[in-house]
Order: C-alpha cells, then sequence, then structure tokens
C-alpha cells in the first residue's frame, strides 16, 4: 500500500525505551493496586472464559462508572494488566469496570465489538449513573465504535464521555501487516471496522486522546477520527499529549489529578 512499511508504522515497541519492561510493570503494578481495592472480580458479562469484568468501587457511593477496555492489537493482554488505571476514577468517586474479551483469531473483530458493546451493558446494571468509556489503542478502537450508529448498544443514552486513547480508527492500513493473518480482516470487514469511515452519533462527546511522541501513523489515526466525525456533525476533539510515547500516555489514568481523568470524567 502506497510503498509503506505498515508493519513498522504500527510497531510501537521498537521505537520506545526499553519498551520489553512495560508488560512486567504493568503487570505488577496492577496486581499490586488491585491487593488494596474495593473490588468484584471475574463478573460474567457473556459466555465464553474471557467474557468477564472487573468492577472497582470508591468508598461511598459511586457517581457514574468507566468502562476501560484494554489494547493490545485485539491479539493480546486481558483485564489483569490494567487495574491500576482505575485509580484515578475511583479516587474521585466513580466506579471502573475493566473487561477481557476473546481474543483474535479466536474471535473476529465484529465479534470482540459486539462483546464490548455487552461488557459496557453489563457495567452499565451494576453501577447506576452516567456510563464513560476510555479505551487504548485496539480498545480504542472499540469505545469509538460504540457510539457509531450501526452498532446497537441499549445503554447508549446513558453515555456522558468517550475517550479513545491512541485509538485505531482506519483499520484498512492493517490489511497489509503480517498481524492481519491472525486478525483476518478482508477489505470490507477493515472498512466496516473503521469508526472514522462510519457516522457517528449526534450529541456524544468523544476525545481523540494520543501522545505526542506516538508513532506517526497513530497520531494520523487519532487526527482523522476528529476531522472525519466533526466533519459529520459529531463532537469530536483532539488532544495531543505533551511527550508521551504509545505505553505511557495510559498513565495518567491511574492519578485522580492527572489531565486525563479530569477530561474522561467531565466529559469536556
Amino acid at each position: 500500500m502506497d510503498g509503506i512499511d505498515w508493519d513498522d508504522a504500527f510497531a510501537n515497541g521498537a521505537y520506545i525505551e526499553r519498551a520489553e519492561e512495560y508488560p512486567a510493570f504493568w503487570a505488577r503494578t496492577a496486581a499490586d493496586w488491585r491487593g488494596t481495592a474495593r473490588a468484584r472480580l471475574d463478573i460474567p458479562y457473556s459466555e465464553g472464559p474471557r467474557n468477564r469484568l472487573d468492577l472497582f468501587l470508591p468508598d461511598a457511593g459511586p457517581k457514574g462508572v468507566v468502562v476501560f477496555v484494554h489494547g493490545g492489537y485485539w491479539l493480546k493482554f486481558d483485564k489483569s494488566f490494567w487495574s491500576h488505571l482505575a485509580a484515578g476514577p475511583v479516587a474521585r468517586g466513580w466506579a471502573v469496570a475493566l473487561p477481557s474479551y476473546t481474543l483474535a483469531p479466536d474471535a473476529t473483530l465484529p465479534q470482540i465489538t459486539s462483546q464490548i458493546a455487552r461488557a459496557i451493558t453489563c457495567a452499565a446494571t451494576e453501577v447506576a449513573g452516567p456510563v464513560h468509556l476510555a479505551g487504548h489503542s485496539a480498545g480504542g478502537h472499540l469505545v469509538s465504535r460504540m457510539v457509531c450508529a450501526d452498532v446497537t448498544l441499549p445503554v447508549r443514552a446513558r453515555l456522558g464521555h468517550v475517550v479513545s486513547i491512541s485509538g485505531l480508527h482506519d483499520l484498512r492500513p492493517l490489511l497489509a501487516t503480517k498481524m492481519n493473518a491472525q486478525l483476518r480482516l478482508d477489505p470490507a470487514t477493515a472498512a466496516a471496522e473503521s469508526a472514522a469511515l462510519k457516522t457517528p452519533v449526534s450529541g456524544m462527546p468523544v476525545t481523540a486522546w494520543v501522545g505526542g511522541h506516538e508513532r506517526p501513523e497513530f497520531l494520523r489515526q487519532s487526527a482523522l477520527l476528529r476531522e472525519a466525525w466533526g466533519r459529520a456533525g459529531g463532537d469530536a476533539r483532539l488532544v495531543v499529549d505533551g511527550t508521551r510515547h504509545h505505553f505511557d500516555v495510559i498513565a495518567g489514568l491511574a492519578d485522580a489529578d492527572s489531565a486525563l481523568t479530569a477530561a474522561l470524567l467531565s466529559g469536556k
């Protein structure tokens, strides 16, 4: 495709210093925080061994619920790596739900999208009030899909804000990557699952949040969502977060006073 090495374009770790240390750091930090939190773990939201969510609760009645959807190119990780990212919203009085989902190639991307809609609906039945969504990388794709007009989300009327962090919104370049052997995208599915090519629901604030030191393709993907949905009449914004890169751009969610946590919870 246009002479671009798309495998390299999506290769985040190759351009991040000591990238190989991050997964163990995430897992360790998540386990430490999970051990001190008020939590209900492994709540089933659908059939399948991975279709479970963890729900973290503040000390008082929650103001609403944040659902955070993890990344990993739909191919790896689960909810256990990210528990600490609930710390910021929980400290500000919100519940946070973190779902796992069936990974490719055991599930197609349309199937994963449907699973996340069920996970959000489940979380909303557990906690009253507004529902805010955040997702990172592939998770950013999945939460953006929740506010596309072609996706059925029974609790959409309760959504207050969607923040796609370093999200993937145009999946067509993935057709030219080696990972597509597992993703099993074809041109029709890649287009159908690309939020930037879809009609957004009206009146829903959506923020594309991306690190300033991300790979150029991730900067393009976030800018594309803002432009495409802005032209379609959606309430889309773009935030480029300083010198953050793909692996540390999510760190603000663990901090109650961070700009990322404040933006997610405010809906602005």
